[in-house]
C-alpha cells in the first residue's frame, strides 16, 4: 500500500483527502495529514459568524478529530513541515521527524497580506500587542478577548474579509473605523456605483468608512494608541485588525525548490512542475496564471486531483474556474460573478435604488453574460449564475436579467441549475447533493442538517428551498415542529396557551393527555412547565417527574455528579453573618471549591446531593436561581453612595429589582444589571435587561443584550425619571418576554425578532392598550412567589436526596 502525504489540514487539503476516500483511497494507501493548527478541519468562512457571536466554535467544524481516526487517517495536528526533500520522497517537520511518501499533496493554503505599516510589529513578541491579522479561529479567538476591555478598533482594508471583522467587532460593543485604500468598497468585486451604495448600507450600521485612505504607521509604543493615514492624520483607537487581503502561502513550496510564481505552479491534474508524484490544491496554487480564494474553484480542483491520483480518470483535467459567488457581507446579500466593469461595446444594463440599498447590474459581451452584480436584492442570482458559467440563453430584453418579468421562474431555475453546480459555497455543497438528501427527507430543514447546504452565512437559504421543492416534485414537505413550542405538543406558543387557559389544564400530564394524545416527551417537560407555572402561578399542579433534576432538588448538577449551590445575594451586596455562614458551610460539609460568580455571588461546588437540605437549612439563605430558567441576578457597582463618578443608587435599585423579581419563570434564563453611571462597571449595556444612570437623575433601560457565547449590546428601551418607572417598565418588558417568547429564546434573540420599535410602543407607550394587563400579570406572578428552601416545599422531602449507594437514613432536618 503506497503512502499518501497530505501537507495541510485546511478547508482544501481536507477536502481533497475527503474525495479521495469516496473513490476508494482507504484501500490504496496510507494517508498522514500534516496540520499547522491544532485542530481539526474547519470552515474559515464562518469566522466571522464566531467572531460576531452568531456561530459557536463547535458549529464551523467540518470534520472532528474523532473523523480522521475512524478514517484511517494519521493526522500531525500542530506540526509544520519544513521542507520537502523531492530526491528522496521525504517531509522534514518542525519536530525534527522525517516521513517518506509515494505521493504527497501541498495544500498550505494563504496567508494574510500584511501592508508595509511601521510599527506593527514589536521586536520580542510579534505583532505590537493590540494588533491582530483575521484568518485562524486563534486569532478570531484573540479579537474576541482583546474587543472584550476595549473601546475602538480600526480595520485596515474594505474587501468581504475587512467589512467581516468590523461587523464582528460591532457585537462586542467596540466602536469601529475602516480603513480602505481603493476608491469604494470591495472593490475587487463591485464597481463605483455599488461599492458607494454597499458604504451607505454600512455606515448605517455604524461603522465609520474611510476611503482612499492609506495606513503608515500604528501609534503607541507599548499598546496601540492610533493608526496614522499617509497625510498625517491619526485616528485614535486601541485595536487595530489588519483584513488586506490574502496571498498564497507557497513558503515551503520555495524552500523545497518548487517551481513558484504567483503560486505553486500547477499543470491541468493538479501536478507540480516536473514533480509527477507532488500534487497542490487550494489557495497556495497557480493554474494557468491565475490563483484563487474562493471556495468553488478549491472544490472542482479536489475532485480532479482525487481522481487523478486514485487512477480513476487519469485523464481528467482542471481547465480553471468562472468566478462567482454569493454570499452575505455585514448583513448584506451580495452576489458578484465575471467582470464588474464593461469594455468598450459591452452592453451595461444597471438597477440603482440608494435609499433600499439594492444595485444590481450585468455585463453583456456578444450576446453572453460576462459579468453581473447584485446588491441588497439577489432573487435572480441562481438564473444568473447559470448564464454566466453555463452559457444559458439571455431573454433579448435584458431587463428580464434582473427582475421576474416573464423570466425564468423559480423552479425552472432549480431545474435548469446543473447537478454539480456549487449552491453552498461556505460548505461546499452542490445541487447534486441536495437531490440525493431529499431522497431522505423531504423536509428543507432535514436537507440542511443532512448537507449542511444555507447552514453557513445563510445566503443561499432561499435556492436550497428551491432545489429541496423541486426536486420532490413540488411535494416538499413543512418541517411541522419548526413552529411548536415544544416538540412534543403540536402547537405554536399562542395556540397552546390558549388552549391550556380554555381546557383549564393545569400539570404537564393533563397537556400531554388533552393535546398530545396521551403520548410525552422528556424534552418538552422543562418547557411546559415554565409555561405552566407563568399561566397559573399558585394553581399549577406541579409534578415531580416533569422538571429537571436541578429543578427537583434546587441545585446545579455538575459533570460529576455533585451540586453547585449559589445562595442569593441581592445585587451582589453581603453582609459579615452571611460570609461566616457560607464558611462554616464550606468547612462542615469540605466543600472543595468556593467561587465568585460573575454574577457578583459565591459558589459553593461538589455538595453531595444527600448533603443539600442540611446545606441550606446551615445557610439560612434563599436561593440564588443560578439552576434555572428564571430571573437569576441583578448586578449592580456601588453607585452614587459611594462612586466618585455615580450619577445614581445603582445598589439600592438593583436590591429592589431583584426582590421583586426573584425566582420568576421564563422561556430563557434573565441576568439582569444596574450601573450607577455609563461607564458601565456592572456590564449593564449587555445584560437580558440593564439599567444605566445619566445626568439629571435619569435611567435607561436597556433589553436584549448578551455577553455569552452571543454577543450583543442591549437596545435602549426608554428613558426614565424615576426608579418607580425603571421598576414598572422591567416589570412589563419581562412579563411580556415571558408571555411571548419561544421556549429557550433568550431576549437577544427576542428583541431583534420583535424588533425595537415595536417592543418601545407595546411597553412604553402601551399603543395597544395592554399595558395594565402586562402589570396586573406580572403583579400575580411575583406574589405567587415562594422560597422553595424556607416555605415547606417539596424539597424538604428527603427521598429524593438519596443516592444509589447503601440506604443512609437522613435525619428529619428542619427547613426554615
Amino acid at each position: 500500500m503506497q503512502r499518501l502525504v497530505v501537507i495541510g489540514n485546511g478547508m482544501a487539503g481536507a477536502r481533497a483527502v475527503e474525495e479521495i476516500l469516496e473513490r476508494g483511497g482507504r484501500d490504496r494507501f496510507t494517508i498522514t495529514m500534516y496540520g499547522a493548527e491544532p485542530y481539526g478541519n474547519y470552515n474559515r468562512i464562518m469566522l466571522s459568524n464566531v467572531l460576531s457571536g452568531a456561530e459557536d466554535e463547535d458549529g464551523i467544524f467540518l470534520n472532528s478529530l474523532p473523523w480522521y481516526e475512524a478514517n484511517g487517517i494519521d493526522l500531525r495536528a500542530g506540526v509544520r513541515v519544513e521542507r520537502i526533500d523531492r530526491f528522496a520522497k521525504v517531509v522534514l517537520d518542525g519536530n525534527g521527524d522525517e516521513l517518506r511518501y509515494d505521493k504527497l499533496i501541498i495544500a498550505t493554503g494563504s496567508r494574510p497580506f500584511i501592508p508595509p505599516i511601521d510599527n506593527m510589529h514589536h521586536p520580542k513578541r510579534g505583532y505590537h500587542q493590540g494588533v491582530f491579522t483575521f484568518r485562524t479561529i486563534d486569532d478570531t479567538r484573540g479579537m474576541i478577548r482583546y474587543a472584550r476591555d476595549h473601546e475602538r478598533a480600526v480595520v485596515i482594508g474594505g474587501g468581504l474579509l475587512g467589512l467581516e471583522a468590523a461587523r464582528g467587532l460591532q457585537a462586542h460593543g467596540v466602536a469601529v473605523t475602516l480603513v480602505h485604500a481603493a476608491g469604494h468598497l470591495m472593490n475587487a468585486q463591485l464597481d463605483a456605483q455599488g461599492g458607494a451604495i454597499l458604504r451607505a448600507g454600512v455606515e448605517r450600521l455604524g461603522i465609520t468608512v474611510e476611503l482612499t485612505a492609506r495606513t503608515e504607521a500604528v501609534e503607541g509604543k507599548e499598546k496601540v494608541q492610533g493608526v496614522r493615514l499617509s497625510g498625517g492624520r491619526v485616528i485614535p483607537c486601541d485595536m487595530v485588525v489588519v483584513a488586506a487581503g490574502i496571498r498564497p502561502d507557497t513558503t515551503l513550496a520555495e524552500v523545497s525548490g518548487l517551481t513558484v510564481e504567483r503560486g505553486i505552479v500547477v499543470d491541468d491534474q493538479l501536478r507540480c512542475l516536473d514533480e509527477p508524484d507532488i500534487y497542490a490544491v487550494g489557495e497556495c496554487v497557480q493554474h494557468r496564471g491565475e490563483t484563487y480564494g474562493l471556495v468553488a474553484p478549491l472544490w472542482e480542483q479536489a475532485r480532479v486531483l482525487a481522481d487523478h491520483v486514485t487512477g480513476r480518470d487519469v485523464h481528467a483535467a482542471y481547465h480553471g474556474s468562472r468566478t462567482a459567488t454569493k454570499l452575505k457581507v455585514a448583513g448584506v446579500d451580495v452576489a458578484a460573478m465575471g467582470i464588474s466593469t464593461p469594455a468598450p461595446g459591452d452592453e451595461f444594463v444597471v438597477f440603482a435604488e440608494p435609499g433600499r440599498g439594492v444595485y444590481k447590474s450585468v455585463i453583456i459581451r456578444d450576446d453572453r453574460l460576462v459579468g453581473a452584480t447584485l446588491l441588497g436584492d439577489v432573487s435572480k442570482v441562481g438564473f444568473l449564475m447559470q448564464a454566466y458559467e453555463r452559457g444559458l440563453p439571455l431573454p433579448e430584453e435584458r431587463v428580464r436579467l434582473l427582475f421576474d418579468l416573464g423570466g425564468p421562474t423559480a423552479s425552472e431555475s432549480a431545474a435548469e441549475l446543473a447537478g454539480d453546480a456549487q449552491v453552498c459555497n461556505c460548505n461546499g455543497v452542490t445541487k447534486n447533493a441536495i437531490t440525493e438528501a431529499v431522497q431522505a427527507t423531504k423536509t428543507l430543514s432535514g436537507v440542511m442538517e443532512r448537507t449542511r447546504a444555507g447552514k453557513g452565512c445563510g445566503s443561499c437559504k432561499s435556492l436550497v428551498a428551491q432545489i429541496v421543492d423541486w426536486a420532490a416534485g413540488g411535494t416538499a414537505e413543512q418541517d411541522p415542529s419548526a413552529d411548536w413550542y415544544v416538540p412534543g405538543v403540536p402547537m405554536r406558543k399562542p395556540d397552546l396557551v390558549a388552549a391550556i387557559r380554555a381546557q383549564n389544564l393545569r400539570s404537564v400530564s393533563a397537556v400531554f393527555d388533552a393535546l398530545a394524545g396521551g403520548e410525552e416527551d422528556a424534552k418538552s417537560k422543562m418547557g411546559l412547565v415554565s409555561l405552566l407555572r407563568m399561566l397559573w402561578g399558585d394553581d399549577y399542579v406541579d409534578e415531580r417527574d416533569a422538571r429537571f433534576i436541578n429543578d427537583r432538588v434546587h441545585a446545579n448538577i455538575q459533570r460529576d455528579g455533585t451540586f453547585s449551590v449559589v445562595p442569593q445575594m441581592k445585587g451582589g451586596v453581603t453582609t459579615p453573618n452571611q460570609l461566616r455562614r457560607i464558611a462554616d458551610v464550606a468547612d462542615k460539609y469540605a466543600v472543595p471549591l468556593v467561587k465568585l460568580t460573575g454574577g457578583q455571588r459565591i459558589d459553593l461546588l461538589g455538595i453531595r446531593k444527600e448533603d443539600l437540605p442540611k446545606v441550606w437549612a446551615d445557610l439560612d439563605m434563599p436561593s440564588g436561581y443560578a439552576y434555572g430558567k428564571s430571573m437569576r441576578t441583578v448586578k449592580t457597582c456601588v453607585g452614587s453612595d459611594y462612586c466618585r463618578f455615580g450619577l445614581g443608587d445603582s445598589t439600592a435599585l438593583g436590591i429592589a429589582i431583584e426582590s421583586r423579581f426573584q425566582g420568576l419563570e421564563s422561556p430563557g434564563k434573565m441576568k439582569l444589571a444596574v450601573t450607577g453611571c455609563p461607564r458601565n462597571c456592572a456590564e449593564a449595556y449587555v445584560k437580558d435587561l440593564g439599567v444605566v444612570a445619566i445626568d439629571g437623575g435619569r435611567w435607561e433601560i436597556y433589553v436584549g443584550g448578551a455577553a455569552g457565547a452571543h454577543i450583543r449590546k442591549g437596545d435602549l428601551l426608554a428613558t426614565v425619571g424615576t426608579p418607580a418607572e425603571v421598576m414598572r417598565l422591567t416589570g412589563r418588558f419581562l412579563q411580556y418576554y415571558r408571555e411571548n417568547a419561544n421556549w429557550l429564546e433568550r431576549t437577544y434573540a427576542f428583541v431583534p425578532r420583535l424588533g425595537i420599535d415595536r417592543l418601545r410602543a407595546l411597553i412604553v407607550e402601551d399603543s395597544e392598550g395592554i399595558g395594565a394587563g402586562l402589570d396586573e400579570r406580572m403583579e400575580a406572578a411575583v406574589a405567587a412567589y415562594r422560597d422553595p428552601w424556607k416555605d415547606d416545599l417539596d424539597p424538604a422531602v428527603p427521598g429524593q436526596f438519596r443516592t444509589s449507594l447503601p440506604l443512609v437514613v437522613l435525619p428529619q432536618v428542619p427547613v426554615r
